[in-house]
């Protein structure tokens, strides 16, 4: 069954700006933080912003003052708002949901940022 859904991505020039959205099926998302990780092509995984259900946020200091991520625990949604974007940020961009039994992940959207 589908547990974590995205949507948001695609091709956008350098300077540009994309809004990633991620919602959470069931009650996975209940309680835990949820986060945004990306892979690039012969890169490994890395994490990218995670927020609590607080809403305490941590993020990559590559991408501290261009993205913010916010969620609504009502709506069981994480997005992840994408501001001045750099080739650099082109990645298959994945929603995370770690839970006590399991870590969930989404299955990923392309995010491609050209000069």
């Amino acid at each position: 069954q589908v547990q974590l859904v995205e949507s948001g991505g695609g091709l956008v020039q350098a300077g540009g700006s994309l809004r990633l959205s991620c919602t959470a099926s069931g009650s996975i998302a209940n309680g835990n933080t949820m986060g945004w990780y990306r892979q690039a092509p012969g890169k490994q995984r890395e994490l990218v912003a995670t927020i609590t259900t607080g809403g305490m946020t941590n993020y990559a200091d590559s991408v501290k003052g261009r993205f913010t991520i916010s969620r609504d625990n009502a709506k069981n949604t994480v997005d992840l708002q994408m501001n001045t974007l750099k080739r650099e940020d082109t990645a298959v961009y994945y929603c995370n949901v770690p839970t006590l039994f399991y870590n969930y992940w989404g299955q990923g959207t392309q995010v491609t940022v050209s000069s």
